[in-house]
C-alpha cells in the first residue's frame, strides 16, 4: 500500500488541520516549517508549531535552517519537546526568499555536501529518524538530485521526500516523474513523491514511479477528505466509502473550528506564560485562510469572500457558517 503524507504548508499545517486530514484518510502529517534558528534563540513560539492533538496519526516535525550546530540543537529540542514525533525532516525544498535568503530551504539544493553536514548533525542529536524533504536541482540544467540523495545516504538519513520539480520552477509547471523514478530505482531509501497530486488520475501517475509514499499539498488544503478519495482510487480497500466521507462543507468547517478551539485552550494551558490570542483573536486568524479555501467555487463565492476580510470574533464566524449553509453542498 502505498503511503499518503500531508505536506507541510506554512500557515495551513497546524494540529487542528492535521487532525482533520488524519480524519480524512492521511496515514502521516507534517508540522509546518520550525525555525531552527528561532528555536536556538528561544524563540516560545516556535515550540507552538511542534504541539500536536489528541487523535493524530503519526507526525514528523519539519525544521529548516543553514547552521548545524543550530539544526542539531533544534533536532534535539523536537525530539524532547514532543515524544508523538516519528521522525525529524529539513526542508531542503522550499523556494520561498524569506527561506531562501538565509541560506535554507531550496537554496541547500545547490550544496549537496551542506545538505549533508545538516543531515548529519541532526542524526548525532537524536534517537529518531532524520529524513529530507528537498527538489530535483536547482533549475532544468542542473539536476543534482542523485548527489543530494548520495549525501543523505552518507549522513544517516533514513527516507527522502522528493517535490519532482526544479527550484526554478516554484510551484508550477511540469512535475518529472522520470526523473523520479530514476531516483527510486537507484537509492535504497524510502522515497516519498512530491508534486500536483490533486486527483487519482495523477495520484497513479505518481505511483507508477514506484515511491513508497505520495505527499500531498495544496490540494488538501480545501479537501482534507482527499486522502480517503485517493486511497480507493489506489485500490486501498481500508479506505472509507465515499458515504462514509463529509458530504458538505458545513460539516468540515463546524468540526475544524471544534479543534481549533479546542488547540487554542491546549496552548494556553501549556504555555501560561506566554500570550496566546482571545477565543475571537485565535479563531478568526485561524480559521481565515481555511475557510476562504473550503468557500473557493461556490456560488456567491465572491460575496463571501468580502465577508470572511471582515471577520474578527467567533461569531461573526459562526454567523457567516449559518448564514451560507445552504450554498456550502459539497463540490
Amino acid at each position: 500500500m502505498t503511503k499518503l503524507v500531508l505536506a507541510p504548508l506554512a500557515d495551513f499545517t497546524d494540529a487542528p488541520f492535521r487532525l482533520m486530514c488524519f480524519e480524512g484518510g492521511a496515514d502521516m502529517a507534517y508540522t509546518e516549517m520550525v525555525s531552527a534558528a528561532a528555536l536556538a534563540h528561544g524563540h516560545r513560539q516556535s515550540l507552538e508549531l511542534m504541539e500536536t492533538m489528541a487523535g493524530e496519526g503519526v507526525v514528523g516535525c519539519q525544521l529548516f535552517g543553514s547552521n548545524p550546530e543550530e539544526l542539531a540543537f533544534a533536532t534535539d529540542l523536537a525530539s524532547k519537546h514532543n515524544p508523538r514525533f516519528a521522525e525529524v525532516n529539513l526542508n531542503a525544498g522550499c523556494p520561498m526568499a524569506k527561506v531562501t535568503r538565509s541560506g535554507s530551504g531550496a537554496k541547500l539544493v545547490e550544496s549537496p555536501e551542506s545538505i549533508y553536514r545538516l543531515l548529519k548533525a541532526m542524526a548525532g542529536a537524536t534517537d529518531l529518524p532524520v529524513t529530507l524533504k528537498t527538489r530535483l536541482g536547482p533549475h532544468p540544467q542542473k539536476t543534482n538530485i542523485f548527489e543530494i540523495v548520495d549525501a543523505a545516504e552518507r549522513a544517516g538519513a533514513k527516507g527522502i521526500s522528493i517535490h519532482a520539480r526544479y527550484t526554478s520552477q516554484m510551484h508550477g509547471g511540469m512535475v518529472h516523474l522520470d526523473t523520479l523514478a530514476e531516483v527510486v530505482s537507484r537509492t535504497s531509501l524510502p522515497v516519498t513523491g512530491n508534486g500536483s497530486v490533486t486527483d487519482a488520475s495523477s495520484a497513479r501517475a505518481m505511483a507508477q514511479t514506484g515511491v513508497a509514499g505520495i505527499m500531498i499539498g495544496r490540494a488538501a488544503m480545501a479537501r482534507p477528505w482527499i486522502f480517503s478519495e485517493l486511497k480507493r482510487a489506489l485500490g486501498d480497500e481500508e479506505g472509507p466509502a465515499a458515504a462514509e466521507l463529509p458530504r458538505y462543507a458545513l460539516e468540515v468547517c463546524e468540526r475544524h473550528l471544534g479543534y481549533v478551539l479546542k488547540f487554542r485552550d491546549q496552548l494556553a494551558e501549556k504555555f501560561p506564560d506566554c500570550h496566546v490570542p482571545s477565543v475571537d483573536g485565535f479563531a478568526s486568524v485561524k480559521m481565515h485562510l481555511h475557510l476562504f479555501r473550503y468557500f473557493n467555487g461556490i456560488p456567491g463565492a465572491a460575496a463571501l469572500r468580502a465577508r470572511l476580510n471582515k471577520i474578527r470574533t467567533l461569531d461573526e464566524i459562526r454567523g457567516v457558517l449559518s448564514s451560507t449553509a445552504a450554498l456550502l453542498q459539497m463540490r
